[in-house]
């Protein structure tokens, strides 16, 4: 029974985050920009600082100070 109301006020609480988020959309053009701009960042990010990116890069001259 604590695992139903457990996963029952989780459910809510989701729907409350989902529906909150909906609400709070850019509506000028400065705000469209910038979020642009971070949607922009984030997809470099993910592929510049990837597992794969970041565990076969070669040694840099920073990385020899760390030891």
């Amino acid at each position: 029974m604590l695992v139903f109301f457990g996963l029952l006020a989780l459910v809510v609480f989701l729907c409350v985050v989902v529906v909150r988020r909906g609400r709070s959309r850019t509506e000028n053009a400065d705000g469209l920009l910038i979020e642009q701009q971070r949607r922009t960042y984030a997809r470099s990010a993910r592929t510049t600082f990837s597992s794969f990116a970041a565990h076969n890069a070669p040694p840099s001259t920073s990385d020899w100070d760390h030891h």
